[in-house]
């Protein structure tokens, strides 16, 4: 073999290695893979009937993995043990469910998987894959259907758990906060709607929880809750409308710490309205208390004089019904001080306030030492308010546009509590915006009944403007601050000037909300005078 021969089949030789080493693992490119895993066989096979065993593995054609099992699984009616779920962390080509509970006889179960399996490389899901067996010689196979709305928000929140308990002769209402349902399903996170399947015929009480502990009972401080009021009766077409809200928390008073000489913090729950804090027991001579509460938490700070010359003392705090009684043990800390804060910006809204907080109550307000002037140095008259649960302190004024004005508060303003005063002069500017930089909204509202409250809501379903109506079906809103809102109206129903909750023992549900369609509002523009027609269904 000549040397040339050798030279051009060892190049040959060469390059046919590169290209095998070159065709090795994955290719570049190519179209992605787009379609979700196959099941090849289920054993025991979906549908099973007089089901025995403890074991169920479902294989697939490729491999596969387990994505937010933890949201996505229901099962129905729920385990008291849960099932161990394989695989847990990796990849395989079969899902295997070890059942740890003890099944109910001539009971249909359901495992809805939502979208949690998914494949290996791509994550696309299997959807929705349901399995089903029965204890029994048949399958359930009756449902229960309908939709999830919010009381208060223009859309409920994801994963909420619909809920179905048997009426039997063990049935009450607290069953809810105790003991699992007979039957569970969950609206996922793409939908309203729900479909509770393979149910038995018999009647239920039909309950939607938004369930923050996944425990399927109801926690009042937390979960939010809807309901239909009455019965059902399975088999049924009917769609059922459940309205989610959060009830009003039943009042709760938490164990009291001292928080400063002579200030404790008394931490609670629900609302702290018609809440009375007493000593048991001898208090010192001239003995007094104030109540304040901070603006943030559920705290009321109890600020009394004198000091105690006693080391624990107890105190009764009650609230309509409610009475506990907690003992406390003073402890020795720094005395408050007085000072003040302004907690209003200086670009103050038209319908908005200059407002200043203490640190301690105040107790007396020198309004002589108080001077409110605009630019041209002239006094403008002024009101005051004091709230004294909040203890804040409020300058209302009428603002004219294109002025700037100027408060000044001189020592000796305030007096607090334990007789001290503030020490420094306030001086704070006030400068209103022009009107032109806001919007104006004129709302119509079409077939109204009356009381409404109307509202301009932010995209959380916060309140920044509203205004109660008893007969006038035209509400203004001046001055507003350019962005999107909402509008919603409340039905007032008892006509108490404010939106009132449901409540699930009493069977109450929460007044109404209509919210106008996003797709006939705009965004609110500076200078721009909007008006809208909100047609309100009966």
């Amino acid at each position: 073999m000549s040397s040339n021969l050798t030279r051009i089949l060892g190049i040959l030789f060469i390059g046919l290695i590169i290209v095998s080493c070159a065709n090795r693992g994955s290719p570049s490119g190519g179209e992605k893979d787009m379609d979700p895993p196959e099941i090849l066989r289920e054993n025991p096979p979906n549908f099973s009937t007089n089901f025995k065993g403890d074991e169920i593995r479902i294989t697939f054609n490729e491999y596969v993995k387990i994505k937010d099992l933890r949201k996505q699984l229901i099962i129905s009616p729920p385990m008291d043990s849960d099932p161990i779920i394989y695989p847990a962390g990796g990849a395989s080509e079969y899902i295997t469910i070890k059942i740890k509970d003890t099944l109910q006889p001539n009971t249909t179960y359901a495992f809805n998987f939502g979208e949690s399996i998914v494949d290996n490389n791509e994550e696309n899901p299997y959807p929705y894959y349901r399995y089903v067996f029965s204890t029994g010689d048949t399958i359930d196979s009756l449902s229960v259907k309908g939709y999830v709305e919010d009381a208060l928000l223009k859309k409920p929140e994801t994963f909420i758990s619909v809920m179905l308990y048997e009426v039997d002769s063990t049935y009450s209402d607290s069953i809810v906060y105790k003991e699992k349902p007979r039957y569970i399903t969950n609206t996922l996170d793409s939908v309203t709607t729900f479909s509770i399947d393979n149910i038995k015929a018999g009647t239920y009480k039909l309950i939607a929880l938004k369930d923050k502990n996944s425990n399927y009972t109801f926690d009042q401080k937390n979960d939010k809750i809807g309901f239909y009021e009455d019965f059902i009766s399975v088999p049924t077409d009917k769609d059922y409308k459940l309205t989610l809200f959060n009830e009003k928390v039943n009042f709760k008073a938490i164990k009291p710490k001292q928080a400063g000489e002579t200030k404790i913090i008394f931490p609670y729950e629900g609302s702290y309205e018609n809440t009375r804090i007493n000593v048991l027991g001898d208090t010192p001579e001239g003995y007094s208390t104030r109540i304040t509460k901070d603006k943030v938490t559920d705290t009321l700070y109890y600020w009394y004089k004198p000091k105690f010359e006693i080391d624990t003392t107890f105190f009764i705090v009650s609230n309509e019904k409610y009475v506990d009684t907690f003992k406390h043990r003073f402890r020795s800390l720094d005395a408050d001080t007085l000072s003040t804060k302004i907690v209003s910006p200086r670009g103050l809204n038209y319908d908005k306030h200059f407002t200043l907080e203490a640190t301690t109550p105040i107790e007396k307000i020198d309004v002589s030492k108080i001077s409110l002037i605009d630019k041209d140095s002239i006094a403008v008259s002024f009101e005051t308010e004091y709230d004294s649960i909040l203890n804040q302190f409020k300058v209302p004024f009428k603002k004219e546009e294109g002025q700037k004005y100027s408060i000044k508060i001189l020592p000796g303003t305030f007096t607090d509590f334990y007789g001290n005063i503030n020490k420094d002069t306030i001086v704070e500017s006030i400068n209103p915006k022009m009107k032109s930089e806001y919007g104006n909204i004129r709302v119509k509202l079409i077939n109204a009944k009356f009381p409404l409250i109307v509202q301009m809501v932010n995209n959380k379903g916060e309140v920044e403007y509203e205004r109660y109506t008893t007969e006038s079906p035209v509400v203004d809103f001046t001055n507003v601050v350019p962005k999107l809102y909402d509008i919603r109206v409340i039905y007032d129903t008892n006509e108490n000037g404010e939106y009132d909750t449901g409540n699930y023992l009493l069977g109450i549900q929460p007044e109404r909300v209509s919210y106008m369609p996003s797709s006939q509002l705009d965004e609110v523009r500076a200078s721009f005078d909007f008006v809208y027609e909100f047609t309100l269904l009966d």
